[in-house]
Formats: structure tokens, C-alpha cells, sequence
């Protein structure tokens, strides 16, 4: 399987939306992400991408066909050699192992390529196959954050894994 980090472009909003517009999708990204998510929803996000400089944000492709997004958000301040990795995968492509090489992919960019010193993120207590990838790429967990994220009127926890530029470069 030819996993690769493509650019968002206009084309992609059709096939965007119908991955997105998921509820198990939604169930576990944050609630900033609309749903239902619609092709202008599609729209408005790939226009936000395009103005990245560097790029930060990716489709995830599996030969020419778009199955996810995956994205770094530059952290600022005195934090600004970090970033926050987010990604998700349209469930028909659960269990492929799409999740894991890019999120290898994304993580070797914001080192090599972002001169990033540590990348880190949230996962919801529930979403084990999250953590998995993470894990799977080097990722450990730091801490769980207790109670800290209500998602669909529940208060669960939130479990925090980062890796660092030294960790990545041993693996």
C-alpha cells in the first residue's frame, strides 16, 4: 500500500466531506470540527490549509485516493519548538495501517523538515487504536489528564503522548 502526505486541494472537498461527515469520525476529534461536516465545511478547510506557510496540514493518500487528514499545529511562545499532531482516518481505511506510516511520515517532516524539538497530543481515554499508532511510531505517554475533556456530555480522560527530536532520530 502507497501511503503519501498530499497537499488539500479544491478536488479533494467532495471526497473530504463524505469521509468527515462520520459521527464515529467525530466522536473522537474536537468539537471545533463541525458535524455534520459538509462539502463547505470541506471548502473552508482546505482554503485554511493553502495558506499554511510551511505547509502544516495533509491529506493522507493511498495511491490516488484521499482517506484522511493529518496535520501539525505549531505551538507559540516559548513552546514554539513544539507542535501538536492531530489526524484521522475515514473508516473504510480503519486497520490498515494508514494511520501509522503517516503519522511516521508527518512526525519525520516536523523534525527534519520543521525543525521541531517535540511533538505531542491528546487522545481521549476510549480511542486505544489512537494510541496504538502512537505508540507504534515512538510516541510515549507522558500522563493521563483526569476528567479533563467532555465529549458528548461525558467527562473522560485525556491521555497525553509526545516523543522528542532525540527519541525519533534513535528509532
Amino acid at each position: 500500500m502507497n501511503v503519501r502526505l498530499k497537499q488539500l486541494s479544491k478536488g479533494d472537498a467532495p471526497r473530504l466531506a463524505e469521509l468527515a461527515n462520520n459521527k464515529k469520525i467525530w466522536d473522537n476529534l474536537r468539537d471545533y470540527i463541525p458535524y455534520p461536516y459538509t462539502e463547505s465545511d470541506a471548502e473552508a478547510f482546505i482554503d485554511m490549509t493553502a495558506a499554511e506557510h510551511p505547509p502544516m496540514t495533509f491529506g493522507i493518500g493511498i495511491d490516488d485516493s484521499l482517506c484522511g487528514v493529518i496535520g501539525l499545529v505549531a505551538q507559540k511562545d516559548v513552546y514554539h519548538t513544539s507542535a501538536e499532531i492531530g489526524y484521522w482516518i475515514g473508516e473504510p481505511f480503519w486497520g490498515k495501517g494508514i494511520g501509522t506510516k503517516a503519522v511516521g511520515m508527518v512526525t519525520e517532516y516536523g523534525f527534519q523538515k520543521l525543525g521541531l524539538e517535540r511533538i505531542h497530543t491528546g487522545i481521549f481515554e476510549f480511542n486505544t487504536a489512537s494510541m496504538r499508532i502512537l505508540e507504534k511510531n515512538g510516541f510515549k505517554k507522558e500522563g493521563v489528564f483526569r476528567n479533563a475533556v467532555v465529549k458528548n456530555g461525558t467527562i473522560c480522560d485525556e491521555h497525553r503522548y509526545a516523543i522528542l527530536k532525540k527519541e525519533y532520530d534513535r528509532n
